[in-house]
C-alpha cells in the first residue's frame, strides 16, 4: 500500500452526552463502506452501534471506552476515535485528544453548547486541536442551529462561521445549503446515500447570500487572493474559499460549522468532505517530545519515516489474544520484527503482530508509518508510554491525569471471585490511570478509587460480567484531606534504654502550611547537630506520618517541615532512632498547628426544564451547594453549582424524582475546600466509633 501522509486525517469526535457522537460515527462508517448496515445506539435490533462493542455500552446506550477505527473517503485515510461524553471518563477524552490532529465537535441543535461541550473545548485548547463543529439533531423539535453558532461565539469564544444553512427545521428538515458552492443539497435513498444538488429554494436565497457574505468576510482574513477576488465581485472559485477557511481552521482562528441530522442520515457526507478539506494532516501539526537526557528540552518531531522511531501508546485493551496496545507513530516507522525501547523503564521490546483496528475487528499490516495510528499485540506496557528506536531518549509529554476523588470498598464473595477480582483490578488500573486500587491494612478491604460514582459503578459491573467476579460494595467514601493552618514548633527527643545499644535522637524545628505543594522538607541543620547520614531518615519519618493524619486518618497535604536543630549520640543514634524521633516530633506539633479537614468540591451542572428550576436549586442548597449561576436556554435552563462530593451520593435518583426524570446533570472535580465545623465534628465522631468497632 502506497502511503501519502498528506492524505491522512487523525480525528476525534467529541461532545456533550447524548449529542449523537456514536450515531454520527456509525453513519460515517456506513458511507465510507466500512459497514453495510446501520445499527442504532439504543440497540433495538439487539446489535448496538459498531463502536460500542462493550455489552454495558449497548445496554446503557453510552460510550465508555473510546473506540478506534479507520475508513477511506475520496482517497483519504481517516482514523476516527469516538470518545465518551460522560465526565467520569474524562481520561478517555484527554488520551484521545493527545494523539489526534483534528476533531469534530458535535453539538445538539436543541441543547447547544452544554456543560460538557465546555469541558471538551478546554481539553482541545490544552492540546491546540483544530476543530470543525457539527450541529446535529436538526430534525428535533426546538432545533435552532443558528442559535448554536451564536452560542459557540459567546460561550466558547470561537470565531464560528456557518458553512451551511438548514433547509427547513424540526420535522421539515430536508437538507442543507452549501454556502461555498451556493447549491442546495438533498439526501435521497433509503439511507441518504444519494446526494442530489439543486438550485437554492427561492425563499432562502437572501438568507444564503447574507450568510455567504459573513463566510467570505471571515475567510478573506486568511488569504490575500480571496480578498482580491471578493473585491472584484466576480465568480469566486470554491477551492479558493476552502483553502482560506482551512488556513483559519488550522490555527484555531476559525471554527467552520456544519449542520445535519446523523440519525436521519442527512448531511453526513459534506461533513466528511470538510474533514478532508479543512482538518490538518499529520504534517500540519507540530508535535514535540522531551529529551530526557538533556533536562527535558523540547525536540520537534518530523513525520518522516526514515527518521528514528518515536511513538506513543495512548490506550490499552485486553483482547481475547492478550493485551492490545493502541499507538500513534509520530516519527519513523514501526514494523514487524523491530526492536524498540520503552522509555519509561528502559526495557527492550520486540514487535510481533502489527494490526489496524476497526472497533473490535482487526487486520494485520506490515508496519505503522509516521502519522498513522495502529495497534500492537502482546507488548507489556502502560498507558502513556513512549516507544523509541534504541539510542534515543525522547518521551512524549505525559498526559494530564487528575487525582481520584471517590473511593469504594469491595469484598469478593468467595475464593474464586477473589482471584478473578484481582485479575480485573490489575487490568483496569493499567488501562485507566484515573482508576486506582489498594488494600486498606486496618480493615483488610480492597479499596477502589476513581473520578465519580458512574466511573466506579461501570468498573464493578465490568468485573461481574467480564471476569465473573461476584463482589459486594461498601458505602462510597470521599477522599478527604487534612492540612494545617498555622505554624507550630517541635522539639522532640526520642530515647530508649533497654540492655545493649539504646536509641537516641533529638529533632527540633517547626511545621508550617504551604500552598500548591503536598509536602516540603527543608533541612536547615548547621554545624552537624544531626549527622548528615541521618537526615534522610528524618525525612522518611515525617513522610510516614502523612499517609494518615492524626485527626481522621486521611492523607495530610500542604505541610512544610523545617528542621533547624537536634542532637545525636555517638553510639545510640541510628536511622531507626531518627525516624522514630521525626514521628514523635510530628505528632507533638500537629495538634498545635490548628489542623483542619478539606473535602473535594465538585462543579455540578444540572440541565432541567424551567418549571423545575426552583426545586432543583432548592435540592442543591440542601446539599450544601453554592449556586454559581443559571442560564436560560429557552425551554430548559442550566444551573451551575459547587457542591461537596460527600453530599452528591444518590443525587441522580433524587433529581429524577424531583423533575419527573426530565433533568440530567454532570459533575467534575473543581477543588478542595475546608469543611464547616459541624461536618468536621461529625467526621471525627464517626472515626472514633469506627475505631471502637475495630478494637
Amino acid at each position: 500500500m502506497k502511503h501519502d501522509i498528506r492524505k491522512v486525517r487523525n480525528i476525534g469526535i467529541s461532545a456533550h452526552i447524548d449529542s449523537g457522537k456514536t450515531t454520527l460515527t456509525e453513519r460515517i462508517l456506513y458511507y465510507t463502506n466500512r459497514i453495510h448496515a446501520i445499527h442504532d445506539v439504543k440497540g433495538k435490533d439487539g446489535v448496538g452501534a459498531t463502536m460500542d462493542s462493550m455489552e454495558l455500552e449497548k445496554e446503557r446506550g453510552i460510550t465508555i471506552a473510546s473506540a478506534a477505527t479507520f475508513c477511506q473517503w475520496n482517497n483519504h485515510e481517516i482514523n476516527i476515535i469516538d470518545t465518551p461524553g460522560h465526565v467520569d471518563f474524562t481520561i478517555e477524552v484527554e488520551r484521545s485528544l493527545r494523539v489526534l490532529d483534528g476533531a469534530i465537535l458535535v453539538l445538539c441543535a436543541v441543547g447547544g453548547v452544554q456543560s460538557q461541550s465546555i469541558t471538551v473545548d478546554q481539553q482541545m485548547k490544552r492540546y491546540e486541536v483544530p476543530c470543525v463543529a457539527f450541529v446535529n439533531k436538526c430534525d428535533r423539535s426546538g432545533a435552532n442551529p443558528l442559535r448554536v453558532v451564536a452560542k459557540l461565539k459567546e460561550k466558547l469564544g470561537h470565531n464560528a462561521v456557518a458553512m451551511q444553512l438548514p433547509i427547513g427545521l424540526e420535522a421539515d428538515f430536508e437538507g442543507v445549503i452549501d454556502l461555498v458552492k451556493m447549491k442546495a443539497l438533498y439526501f435521497d435513498g433509503d439511507n441518504g446515500e444519494k446526494i442530489r444538488e439543486e438550485p437554492i429554494p427561492d425563499h432562502l436565497v437572501d438568507d444564503a447570500l447574507e450568510k455567504r457574505e459573513e463566510l467570505l468576510d471571515a475567510a478573506s482574513m486568511f488569504s490575500d487572493d480571496l480578498m482580491e477576488a471578493v473585491l472584484e465581485e466576480g465568480d469566486i472559485d470554491p477551492e479558493l474559499i476552502l483553502s482560506a477557511v482551512r488556513a483559519g481552521t488550522l490555527t484555531r482562528q476559525i471554527t467552520p460549522v456544519f449542520m445535519g441530522s446523523a440519525y436521519k442520515n442527512k448531511a453526513v457526507q459534506p461533513l466528511l468532505d470538510a474533514v478532508v478539506d479543512l482538518l490538518p494532516c499529520p504534517l500540519d501539526v507540530k508535535n514535540e517530545a522531551l529529551d530526557t537526557s538533556d533536562d527535558e528540552r523540547p525536540v520537534v518531531l518530523e513525520a518522516d519515516e526514515s527518521k528514528p522511531l518515536v511513538a506513543l501508546a495512548f490506550k490499552l485493551e485486553d483482547g481475547q489474544y492478550g493485551q492490545l496496545t493502541y499507538l500513534r507513530v509520530y516519527q519513523g516507522k514501526l514494523a514487524k520484527g523491530d526492536t524498540v525501547i520503552n522509555v519509561r523503564n528502559g526495557k527492550k521490546i520486540k514487535i510481533g503482530r502489527v494490526v489496524r483496528m476497526h472497533a473490535d475487528q482487526m487486520e494485520d499490516i506490515p508496519a505503522i508509518y509516521a502519522g498513522y495510528i495502529g495497534a500492537l499485540f502482546g507488548v507489556d506496557c502502560a498507558s502513556g508510554d513512549t516507544f523509541v528506536s534504541p539510542g534515543l531518549s525522547l518521551t512524549m509529554t505525559s498526559m494530564f491525569v487528575p487525582e481520584p476523588v471517590i473511593s469504594l470498598a469491595i469484598v469478593p464473595k468467595d475464593n474464586k471471585s477473589q482471584i478473578n477480582m484481582s485479575k480485573a483490578l490489575n487490568r483496569f488500573s493499567k488501562e485507566d490511570p484515573t482508576f486506582r486500587t489498594y488494600m486498606d491494612e486496618e480493615t483488610n478491604e480492597t479499596i477502589i478509587e476513581g473520578m465519580g460514582e458512574l466511573h466506579l459503578e461501570v468498573y464493578v459491573e465490568r468485573m461481574r460480567r467480564e471476569y465473573n467476579a461476584e463482589v459486594t460494595t461498601g458505602q462510597p467514601r470521599v477522599a478527604y484531606r487534612e492540612t494545617i493552618t498555622r505554624r507550630a514548633e517541635f522539639n522532640y527527643t526520642h530515647k530508649k534504654q533497654t540492655g545493649g545499644a539504646g536509641q537516641f535522637g533529638r529533632i527540633a524545628g517547626y511545621l508550617e502550611p504551604v500552598t500548591d505543594e503536598e509536602f516540603v522538607f527543608d533541612n536547615r541543620i548547621t554545624g552537624g547537630a544531626i549527622p548528615t547520614q541521618f537526615i534522610p531518615a528524618c525525612e522518611k519519618g515525617f513522610r510516614q506520618c502523612l499517609a494518615k493524619g492524626p485527626m481522621i486518618e486521611y492523607p495530610v497535604t500542604g505541610v512544610r517541615v523545617v528542621i533547624d536543630d537536634g542532637a545525636a549520640h555517638s553510639v545510640d543514634s541510628s536511622e531507626m532512632a531518627f525516624q522514630a524521633a521525626a514521628r514523635g516530633a510530628f505528632l507533638e506539633a500537629y495538634p498545635k498547628a490548628a489542623p483542619v479537614i478539606h473535602e473535594p468540591i465538585m462543579k455540578v451542572v444540572v440541565e432541567t426544564p424551567t418549571e423545575f428550576q426552583g426545586a432543583v436549586m432548592g435540592s442543591l442548597n440542601q446539599r450544601r451547594g453554592i449556586i454559581v449561576g443559571t442560564q436560560d436556554e429557552g425551554v430548559s435552563c442550566a444551573i451551575e453549582a459547587q457542591v461537596p462530593l460527600a453530599e452528591m451520593f444518590g443525587y441522580s435518583t433524587a433529581l429524577r424524582s424531583l423533575t419527573q426524570g426530565k433533568a440530567q446533570f454532570t459533575m467534575e472535580f473543581a477543588h478542595y475546600k475546608q469543611v464547616p465545623q459541624s461536618v468536621a465534628e461529625e467526621l471525627k465522631k464517626k472515626k472514633a466509633e469506627e475505631k471502637k468497632h475495630v478494637a
